[in-house]
């Protein structure tokens, strides 16, 4: 064997002994009376530490829980570079992370923001506090990330949003059924505005979550996340907002994950700095 083979195996043994574990579990939801998968992926140091952070990873429209680690399998290595545990649960083809007024049968605000993360935490060794938790999503998925980012912000501490389709009123084509979850357009138009980031916005507290948003400039819906942005800057809530050349599709996906798991992992920061603080408080009473 050559030293270039010899040097390449090396490198694949490396690599390979510091991923992350991936689980697939099955949670069950009171809400819904059925369960959901997720896929869960610890660092390589899970059996070493204490706690993790957790970041809950949503999916797009039609997609399901197993598409991150099947699109991007480099969460592994992301896992145990953050330090963090990464939940990719199961929105359903449509759901629009919703507690659907119209069927209830769909219960997903429910489903993600409780029952999901009252499994993780009972069987996974997560850090129990809102400067722990972070959540965000690609297209549908990045609606879910900051809709339930803001309606749940005594949960989660840091919210986002990839490409996110955010201006619920603007999807009128029926292929993407939020008719299905609000209703008729006309007749419920005000589940239209209440079940809406847009709408949250307007009734949060400026100073209590982190933000990101980002977007491809060739993506076909970037003007959500441009309207998103203004009304937050209109509305003075701290967020961090980019965009870079991208479509719409897993290239971009693939790409923006990185810098969304570095901006929650200086985010997860804030709570070893609580915690070391804290603990020379206490050290100095002696």
């Amino acid at each position: 064997m050559n030293r270039f083979l010899i040097s390449c195996l090396s490198l694949l043994i490396f690599n390979s002994s510091f991923a992350g574990k991936v689980d697939t579990v099955s949670i069950y939801s009171n809400a819904m009376h059925r369960s959901y998968n997720c896929v869960v992926i610890t660092p390589d140091s899970y059996k070493k530490k204490e706690s993790f952070p957790g970041i809950y990873l949503l999916h797009g429209h039609s997609g399901a829980y197993n598409n991150w680690i099947k699109k991007v399998p480099k969460l592994k290595e992301y896992a145990d570079q953050y330090q963090v545990i990464i939940i990719c649960p199961d929105g359903a083809y449509s759901s629009w992370y919703f507690d659907s007024p119209v069927d209830s049968t769909m219960k997903f605000e429910t489903y993600i923001s409780k029952e999901v993360p009252a499994f993780i935490d009972a069987h996974y060794k997560t850090i129990k506090d809102r400067l722990g938790r972070a959540i965000t999503g690609l297209s549908m998925g990045g609606h879910g990330g900051l809709f339930l980012g803001f309606r749940h912000s005594d949960f989660f501490g840091a919210c986002g949003s990839m490409s996110g389709a955010l201006v619920i009123d603007y999807i009128t084509d029926p292929h993407y059924e939020v008719d299905k979850r609000l209703g008729d357009t006309l007749k419920n138009r005000h589940y239209y505005k209440e079940l809406s980031i847009m709408h949250e916005m307007e009734h949060f507290r400026k100073d209590s979550l982190a933000i990101i948003m980002d977007c491809g400039t060739e993506d076909f819906i970037v003007q959500m996340s441009r309207e998103a942005h203004k009304k937050m800057l209109d509305l003075k809530i701290p967020h961090d907002y980019i965009e870079r050349p991208g479509k719409h599709d897993w290239a971009y996906w693939s790409n923006a994950i990185q810098y969304q798991l570095l901006y929650f992992h200086n985010f997860f920061e804030q709570y070893t700095s609580r915690q070391k603080e804290t603990a020379l408080t206490s050290s100095r009473r002696f």
